[in-house]
């Protein structure tokens, strides 16, 4: 049994849809995992100001993590490695043992020197906690210092792995995170107090590490520590400089957004957080899962120079992602209610607390689309050496959240009408604290805007991605209203005879009305005979493992 786990965490995956399906059903189960550690902090602790301080003291080290550690991430090495996987595997391996090397150093240094100035520096995360909230921060964030060294480890190695085309350990690192965090809730926060819970992320983060080794050793490396070679450090600081300084941006932005939450009433933290890591499955599951599983392909092909091939493989890759997100948003805004109390609504987690993450929760859904496109289309222009375009305007859209941010707030204080028109369209007029639907309006506006001009660049450079992808954006957008419109009366029928205050209830309401509307949404497809209803149903009807690579669609052949 050991053995045939080994064989599969070294399987190849060549096919698109092959390796997106592998890493979208890992996702798919990572994210279950999440959600079920998002059920035991809500029940837990609530909407409340504990939750507040362990969500901001992810702050510091996620920047640290994409500021420093995103230095060796994926999208950086792959295309290296890919041009290093023919030449002796001697050379390949000394060259990743100078960036190990490099990388530990950088990390070692700037964690320690974090570590010592975080009385300060947490002021800035959070301004509107009191002197005790404070205290407790400083000590969570750091002991979580320690992730963002072991997630940037484990992703250098997953560089190598997917390089490699073994999908698999990679697709299975996140769900092993999570698994950390819950036995931290489970069972270290009893022993420990709210330590337990940064205890939980830092074995998160071990076990992320863990799963990438067997197949690193398969592969015939030997990760270790040597010595530096700086030309080749900076060779790879000098490539992913744009991206980093790109993450950075989009961390930023969501700091400010959590500084702000910081100066609401108790518990924005929490609701914020809660809707944005809902909004996440479906971003992962469909923008995270296609947009990895192209970047490889993406690379090969534009460093031998197949530029047709590379602009098909993104449209590809951007229609099936348009064919799955689109629904997911619709269906994700009419079921909001449902989604949030059957995964969050259980012990201290109140029907305030509810109320709030759903109109979060509809608020971040509208970019979904924008924010899983980007991620595609960033990695092509990665995969194409051209980082400037996605760091202009990624710093852009970010700095225009943080403006948005500032705006919708003085408008919402200010502006009787505005603040009436927001509560009242996703109904908590009667809710305290709903300021705090600025926030997620503000990123997903900042997100939307990314797209329309990163879409408009990525048509000039390249060519042909607006009319690839139209077609398929008419068709999944008109079965998406048509089904999400069938869901809501579905909803509303039922919620004529069952309430939301039973949890078999809520998940009948929203299990039925949402069955509805995905066979109303694919009979429409039908009807409008979708392209990737066809192409989807071949790759599911294919054995994984026989799977043969997908050829580039026609259009850009």
């Amino acid at each position: 049994m050991v053995s045939r786990l080994t064989r599969f965490l070294q399987k190849e995956f060549n096919g698109l849809h092959q390796a997106a399906f592998l890493l979208a059903g890992a996702t798919l189960l990572s994210q279950l995992l999440g959600l079920l550690r998002d059920r035991l902090l809500a029940s837990s602790f609530g909407a409340s100001g504990h939750l507040d301080v362990y969500y901001a003291a992810f702050r510091i080290p996620d920047l640290i993590y994409v500021s420093v550690a995103s230095f060796v991430s994926a999208t950086v090495l792959i295309p290296l490695i890919i041009q290093k996987i023919d030449d002796e595997k001697q050379e390949l391996n000394r060259f990743l043992n100078s960036i190990i090397s490099a990388f530990m150093l950088v990390m070692i240094v700037v964690t320690g020197l974090l570590f010592i100035f975080m009385p300060r520096l947490v002021f800035l995360v959070a301004p509107g906690f009191d002197a005790e909230s404070t205290k407790t921060l400083i000590l969570l964030s750091r002991m979580m210092l320690l992730s963002p060294l072991l997630l940037g480890l484990s992703n250098l190695f997953g560089s190598v792995v997917q390089a490699y085309r073994q999908f698999f350990a990679f697709a299975l690192s996140p769900l092993f995170y999570n698994l950390g965090i819950i036995v931290g809730i489970l069972w270290l926060y009893p022993l420990f107090g709210i330590a337990g819970l940064a205890m939980g992320v830092v074995l998160g983060a071990v076990c992320h590490l863990a799963i990438q080794l067997p197949p690193i050793w398969k592969t015939g490396l030997k990760p270790k520590l040597a010595r530096i070679n700086w030309s080749e450090v900076w060779q790879v600081v000098s490539i992913s400089l744009p991206r980093t300084l790109t993450l950075s941006a989009n961390q930023i932005a969501l700091a400010a957004l959590v500084a702000m939450a910081s100066l609401l009433s108790k518990g924005s933290i929490s609701v914020f957080n809660f809707a944005y890591n809902l909004q996440s499955v479906p971003l992962a599951i469909v923008g995270v899962s296609y947009s990895v599983a192209a970047f490889p392909v993406l690379a090969g092909y534009f460093s031998a120079g197949k530029i047709k091939e590379f602009t098909g493989h993104i449209v590809s890759a951007s229609r099936h992602i348009i064919f799955w997100a689109l629904p997911a948003t619709i269906f994700f805004i009419v079921l909001r209610a449902q989604i949030v109390r059957i995964i969050l609504g259980a012990g201290q987690f109140d029907w305030s607390a509810t109320r709030l993450t759903a109109a979060c929760l509809a608020l971040f859904v509208i970019s979904v689309v924008a924010q899983s496109l980007v991620l595609l289309l960033v990695r092509g222009y990665y995969a194409a050496g051209r980082t400037r375009v996605p760091l202009v305007l990624n710093i852009t859209s970010s700095l225009l959240v943080i403006v948005f941010a500032f705006g919708l707030r003085e408008a919402f204080a200010n502006w009787p009408f505005f603040k009436y028109f927001i509560e009242s369209l996703l109904r908590v007029s009667d809710v305290a604290g709903a300021e705090v639907l600025i926030l997620p309006l503000a990123f997903s506006l900042g997100m939307i805007f990314n797209l329309i001009t990163l879409a408009i660049f990525f048509e000039r450079h390249f060519g042909d991605w607006l009319a690839g992808v139209s077609n398929t954006f008419f068709q999944s957008f008109s079965g998406s209203v048509i089904g999400g419109a069938v869901a809501y009366v579905v909803l509303d029928l039922l919620g004529r005879y069952w309430d939301l205050n039973h949890f078999w209830s809520v998940l009948g309401q929203g299990a039925i009305a949402g069955l509805a509307g995905v066979l109303v949404w694919l009979a429409i497809l039908i009807l409008l005979k979708s392209e990737e209803l066809v192409e989807l149903s071949k790759s599911l009807l294919a054995k994984t493992w026989k799977a043969q690579p997908i050829a580039p669609e026609a259009e850009g052949l």
